[in-house]
């Protein structure tokens, strides 16, 4: 599935089953939820914390739904994240071409 395929997929499972999105403002609350959710999975995961009793180690499942809500925000506010992905990696490849290659601190 391309990028525009999950904005169009998720699109149409608002329309059919979601009644409509939610506002921005109540989206934004709800993605940093989801990241919240994706960070206690982490944290237990590869941190120093333990799951507890009933918990799951269900890293993709947290990942897919901060992508959903994301995904909800740019479908809603116009944004094609195709294109700004793409600005984006150019955007980085002109800042950083060479600053990760010439780190110190990132050589093995």
């Amino acid at each position: 599935m391309t990028i525009k395929e999950a904005q169009q997929a998720v699109d149409h499972w608002i329309k059919e089953y979601g009644v409509r999105y939610f506002s921005e403002l109540t989206n934004m609350a709800v993605l940093t939820e989801e990241v919240g959710e994706l960070a206690r999975v982490i944290a237990r995961k590869y941190g120093d914390q333990s799951f507890k009793p009933g918990e799951k180690d269900n890293l993709g499942e947290e990942m897919a739904d901060v992508l959903w809500v994301l995904i909800c925000l740019a479908n809603q506010t116009g944004v094609d994240l195709t294109i700004e992905l793409n600005k984006s990696i150019e955007k980085k490849t002109r800042r950083d071409a060479l600053r990760h290659i010439e780190n110190p601190k990132l050589q093995a």
